[in-house]
């Protein structure tokens, strides 16, 4: 890390391919093909957990357990678990540049649960192995959505008391009585992983590298608050007291209202951070670089109390700040990390990123008000840091411009030297390569120049989020020879 380079922003479910969304199928590789003959170095994806209410992958059911809607269907048809006919039956998609998550909820699971049913006798001996490997997670995981399960899929807060106690009789019968409904969760993870993995082998002997994305906070709604109900700030009943979110800022004027449950600190503290470790270090063995969302969080994070309609009266509260990632640090040695230091930044902040000595990131829509700072204006980077045009949060770079006020696009565009004939998104994406940050990237949606029909998320929103899909089409050896020129013209090579 930290020698000049250049990576695309596409998370897996966006990638093309035929069964309703984004896997660790063929398109997939091929993507990785593309980067590679367009001289890029990373590529940088979302979390890539199991996602519930609302579809957004920062809203997981485990912040350990990856996503079955990615595992490839063509890897379990060759592994003779599945037949084509047997998918064709099942409707996966409307639309094949928009996921259709009710659907692949409702479908994809089935198949998958119909493919367990031909593979569980076949490979009983490497499932209870892996389950054996990732006990310390896995259990929860597995038990909570078997449970889950059973109770429709309702939260499960909602559930029946014994059950929301995991460490209840009941709950002990239940895993003794429901193996092998525990064990298709199992199933779902042994097969994600060796997908996973084998990709990012292909990935990394090709001289590309991923940038992963791990959520300062964890679900709800997830296995990680029913079973460590201690770590979380909740009250008698499970219910969490505060909430996590962020106060009003240029994204939203009524903030963002996430809903999370807030750390117990001083309980995780007290226990060496543990559970911190064990999450920072199984997402290395996913990743090569780890992005830390809403990094500013922990110097201080904003709290809500559980209820409120927005995030207007939240509060400001003292985290962990550099306890943590010196202890992560001590456990783990030092790692590749990116720091998400985007929204109210304050000096302590700063001495935190100063502290830690990771890189943040600068969005080139930050930057270009007339009257503003200037610290996300190229020209003001040291080189310890990630340029993006944008994120999954923004715009893309058209549908920003086209909402953009006319004194600040008048300034972008003798700041970046923008014309319509090089076309206002590769401008900005010029502006981000030629910059001094060791690292640009920009979204797949500004390489194709696409409007905010193409967004990934928009906050503060609940429906219509994380369902941008690319067409195969769109990957064509014209593209990545312009994305490679640029590339080498900035010696992001």
């Amino acid at each position: 890390m930290k020698k000049r380079a250049g990576g695309i922003l596409l998370h897996i479910s966006s990638l093309p391919g035929p069964y309703g969304i984004g896997d660790f199928g063929k398109e997939a590789y091929s993507f990785v093909d593309f980067l590679v003959k367009a001289k890029q170095t990373y590529w940088q994806i979302l979390p890539l957990g199991m996602t519930g209410y609302g579809d957004s992958p920062y809203q997981c059911f485990s912040a350990f357990a990856g996503n079955p809607y990615f595992i490839d269907l063509d890897d379990l048809i060759q592994s003779g678990y599945l037949t084509e006919s047997e998918i064709q039956e099942f409707e996966l998609s409307k639309n094949p540049h928009k996921v259709d998550y009710e659907l692949l909820y409702k479908n994809k699971m089935e198949i998958l649960r119909m493919a367990y049913e031909k593979a569980k006798k076949d490979i009983q001996d490497k499932l209870e192995s892996f389950y054996s490997i990732n006990y310390y997670w896995l259990r929860d995981f597995s038990l909570f959505m078997g449970i889950k399960t059973k109770n429709n899929g309702i939260p499960w807060l909602e559930w029946d008391e014994d059950y929301k106690n995991s460490g209840s009789d009941t709950v002990s019968d239940f895993e003794r009585l429901n193996k092998d409904e525990i064990y298709f969760w199992v199933f779902t993870q042994y097969f994600f992983f060796n997908q996973w993995n084998r990709l990012k082998h292909y990935a990394n002997k090709k001289g590309i590298y991923i940038i992963g994305d791990l959520s300062m906070y964890v679900s709800e709604d997830s296995s990680d608050v029913w079973a460590n109900p201690h770590l979380f700030n909740l009250d008698d009943s499970c219910c969490p007291i505060t909430v996590a979110g962020v106060p009003p800022d240029i994204c939203s004027c009524e903030g963002q209202l996430w809903g999370n449950p807030i750390y117990n600190w001083d309980v995780m503290e007290e226990q060496g951070y543990s559970w911190w470790i064990q999450r920072t270090k199984m997402s290395f063995e996913l990743y090569d670089v780890l992005r830390i969302d809403h990094f500013r969080g922990f110097e201080s994070y904003c709290e809500i109390e559980y209820g409120a309609k927005d995030a207007t009266c939240g509060k400001w509260v003292k985290g962990p700040g550099i306890k943590l990632f010196n202890k992560i640090k001590e456990e783990l040695g030092d790692l590749d990390i990116i720091a998400e230091d985007l929204g109210f930044i304050t000096e302590e902040v700063e001495r935190l990123m100063e502290e830690t000595g990771f890189p943040g990131m600068k969005v080139l829509q930050y930057a270009f008000d007339p009257k503003g700072d200037g610290r996300y204006l190229p020209h003001s980077f040291d080189k310890n840091c990630v340029v993006y045009t944008g994120t999954h949060d923004n715009s893309t770079i058209m549908g920003f411009i086209e909402k953009m006020p006319s004194e600040n696009f008048q300034y972008a565009k003798k700041y970046l030297k923008l014309s319509e004939e090089e076309g206002f998104n590769w401008g900005f994406i010029r502006g981000a390569w030629g910059s001094t940050a060791y690292l640009a990237i920009a979204p797949m949606q500004d390489f194709l120049g696409l409007d905010d029909g193409a967004r990934m998320n928009k906050p503060s929103s609940v429906c219509g989020n994380w369902t941008w899909r690319m067409d195969k089409a769109d990957l064509t050896d014209e593209l990545a020879k312009k994305i490679g020129e640029l590339t080498y013209i900035y010696r992001r090579c």
